[in-house]
């Protein structure tokens, strides 16, 4: 059995979050449900569990005997598709994602293996040169050309609906729902939005299919297990959409790290495998072009799957406010 009062427990800078781990009740069922999925693969914990509680997730290291560290992903109602989803593209496109151990898609539950080195550890550690992130987008771009046959069947796992015709009419719900917006900025975005309906039309009409958009890819989002290996998680943020809505915040970390001029060359590495269809080289960075404003909208909606905030949980105040501003941004591409 576990202990329950050894788990060492990091809230980071969410101390008054409220997650279901407070309640006795459900980290007895969760632990146990651990423990079952565990036996059914012939493993047992050893050693000391380590909790990271955030208010988008509940997060356990669970040390196994003989193998490396398995893990437990509790999401709350709004993203508690993650493990379904997860097994799904398990199936689908297996060599891109981590295969669950277990999942309870109707608790939002999931069993994960050990990834390897996250992308970010292996940055801190070694010289890494950008054509190293040429290559993960490449790949992950090849994953969502795969997954484009898939869309309806990833909306029916809970997976929410951002596809490119939706756009303006999510943009118009954010924007009533925002109570974190100054008159003025919500001034801005009112004056944008006859040109937003015209973005979202050019880009509806540029012949790429929707398909999944995992809304959140960076470094800490991805495992390098070995050079040019990459696996991708952490779903909880995606969505049904046009897919070059995820370019956004990988290329953003990497022009970080290496400066903007390696840019033109991470959004042509994405853009390699969409290239067939006849559809040219222009069109599709004009398309990238579009998608680069519009990611704001599904990565604005994205900050609501929370597990309930109390309040002072302050670095999360306005931040759906802070990226929908985004829309207003020119692109730098």
């Amino acid at each position: 059995m576990y202990d329950l009062a050894s788990p060492t427990v990091d809230r980071g800078r969410y101390a008054d979050a409220v997650t279901p781990w407070e309640q006795e009740s459900w980290r007895t069922a969760a632990l146990g449900w651990v423990e079952a999925g565990l036996a059914a693969h012939g493993l047992r914990v050893t050693g000391r569990l380590q909790v990271r509680l955030r208010p988008w997730s509940v997060l356990v290291r669970v040390p196994v005997a003989g193998r490396a560290a398995v893990w437990f992903k509790a999401n709350p109602q709004a993203s508690g598709f993650e493990g379904a989803l997860t097994a799904a593209l398990a199936r689908w496109v297996p060599e891109h994602v981590l295969e669950p151990l277990a999942v309870d898609a109707d608790r939002g539950w999931s069993l994960l293996p050990d990834g390897g080195a996250l992308f970010r550890d292996v940055l801190e550690r070694e010289t890494v040169q950008p054509r190293a992130w040429e290559d993960l987008l490449r790949r992950y771009a090849s994953m969502q050309h795969a997954l484009v046959p898939y869309a309806r069947e990833i909306e029916r796992l809970g997976v929410p609906s951002a596809r490119t015709a939706e756009l303006p009419e999510i943009f118009d719900t954010l924007l009533a729902e925002d109570t974190a917006l100054r008159p003025d900025e919500r001034a801005r975005l009112d004056t944008l939005r006859p040109r937003l309906v015209d973005w979202c039309a050019e880009l509806a009409a540029s012949g790429i299919a929707d398909s999944l958009d995992h809304s959140d890819l960076h470094d800490g989002q991805l495992f390098n297990p070995e050079p040019g290996r990459y696996t991708f998680f952490d779903w909880g943020d995606a969505a049904v959409s046009h897919p070059f809505c995820s370019l956004q915040v990988t290329a953003r970390r990497a022009c970080g790290r290496y400066g903007p001029e390696v840019l033109p060359r991470l959004r042509d590495a994405y853009l390699e495998p969409w290239t067939g269809a006849g559809h040219t080289a222009a069109e599709l960075r004009r398309a990238a072009h579009l998608a680069w404003r519009l990611s704001a909208l599904g990565r604005a909606r994205a900050w609501g799957r929370l597990f309930p905030v109390a309040p002072g949980a302050a670095p999360l105040a306005g931040q759906s406010a802070r990226t929908l501003l985004e829309l207003t941004e020119d692109p730098p591409l």
